[in-house]
């Protein structure tokens, strides 16, 4: 702000985390699969089972009884008398920094946002089970179905030599993984950050001005109207983004991989059917490196070399490391370092800049030795390579 002060307006006590054993980490597992009833987004990454009270309203929360599943639409501060006696949380409505995200996690309780259908399809008084121990996807399935809970102890893990590192899908992931006994980030994709808290083609945003469409300009107002430059919009999401990764596990590597959406996950995005071509095969399409230097893209790539740039410098996060995939040939990998540095990201500038590239096609092998005079290292992308 003008005064370059910061102001805490609230404070209230924190009552789950700091009571907690930072040694020990809880993996909650279910010990048979069942029918899944809804899927939405998990939270809290723990299982809790009971039977289900679909309210509508606070209006007669008076009902709700200690062990109940709640089922609802959305949440506000209202809710949380009986929130904090639910065996867990399921909601129709928002996403990861939504109200019932924020009370379940402080309360240490699983929760499911973002179903759409759960108030339609749970019953009142229907046993289920609430599993949001699986990663980005929680399930409510029919039945209370037994889990066990392992408990690792992270002080007692034995020393080794090779350095382990952990691969952050989301930057909400980052916290919750914060203790374990790792020596970084070995990859943090920003494909979740451009899908789940942009949702705008980045093509989109830079010719905001140009569209013609009302109905898809309305739509990126709704989720811009605080920006005036639309561009700078994408470019600080994905900043804080990376910059919570990079903050959680500060001052170890947080090696983060430039967008490697394919071309139909391009689509799905506001405005994306505009710029992006239909491709029989995705895959082996226009993807990775080879869209950076494109004109058709190589503006869009400057808005994340912007990013990655405004956490390093500005945020002060050199322990970031900016990777290329999908990186076809050397010619190619020399090209996306030059448009690197047109944006600021240039390692005759900036000596602590490393620059690293995926090991996923059969071309990263044959012609490594090529690839390493351009590049810093290699992270190997097992799953594309095998």
């Amino acid at each position: 702000g003008k005064t370059g002060e910061l102001f805490i307006v609230q404070a209230r006590p924190e009552t789950i985390y700091s009571g907690t054993d930072k040694n020990i980490l809880k993996e909650y597992k279910l010990k048979k699969s069942g029918k899944v009833l809804v899927e939405g987004i998990a939270v809290g990454s723990k299982i809790g089972s009971g039977k289900v009270r679909v309210l509508h309203n606070t209006k007669s929360i008076n009902t709700f009884q200690k062990g109940e599943v709640l089922v609802t639409e959305i949440t506000d501060p209202d809710w949380e008398p009986i929130m904090k006696i639910a065996s867990a949380i399921v909601t129709d409505k928002g996403g990861r920094t939504s109200h019932a995200a924020i009370v379940s996690r402080e309360l240490g309780i699983p929760c499911i946002v973002g179903s759409n259908n759960a108030t339609k399809v749970l019953k009142n008084g229907k046993e289920v089970t609430v599993d949001s121990s699986g990663g980005q996807v929680g399930n409510v399935y029919e039945g209370i179905i037994p889990f066990e809970i392992i408990e690792h102890r992270l002080d007692k893990i034995p020393k080794i030599e090779t350095k382990i590192m952990v691969n952050i899908g989301s930057p909400d992931e980052a916290f919750k993984s914060h203790n374990l006994p790792v020596q970084g980030v070995g990859l943090g994709r920003l494909e979740f950050i451009i899908a789940s808290h942009i949702g705008i083609h980045p093509n989109a945003l830079i010719d905001y001005s140009k569209l013609k469409d009302a109905k898809l300009k309305r739509a990126i107002d709704e989720r811009t109207f605080l920006y005036k430059d639309k561009k700078q919009f994408y470019v600080d999401e994905l900043a804080l983004g990376i910059a919570k990764i990079a903050a959680t596990f500060y001052p170890e590597k947080v090696i983060i991989r430039f967008s490697d959406f394919k071309t139909n996950e391009y689509r799905t995005l506001l405005g994306g059917a505009l710029y992006e071509p239909q491709e029989e095969n995705p895959m082996l399409g226009w993807r990775g490196a080879s869209r950076y230097y494109d004109p058709k893209f190589k503006v869009a790539f400057g808005l994340e070399c912007m990013a990655m740039k405004k956490v390093r410098e500005e945020m002060g996060f050199t322990n970031v490391v900016p990777m290329i995939p999908f990186c076809r040939t050397p010619e190619e990998g020399q090209k996306v370092v030059e448009v690197m540095a047109e944006h600021g990201l240039d390692r005759g500038a900036d000596s602590s800049l490393q620059i690293y590239v995926m090991c996923e096609i059969p071309s990263n092998i044959l012609l490594a030795d090529e690839f390493l005079d351009i590049f810093d290292g290699m992270s190997i992308g097992s799953n594309d390579l095998t």
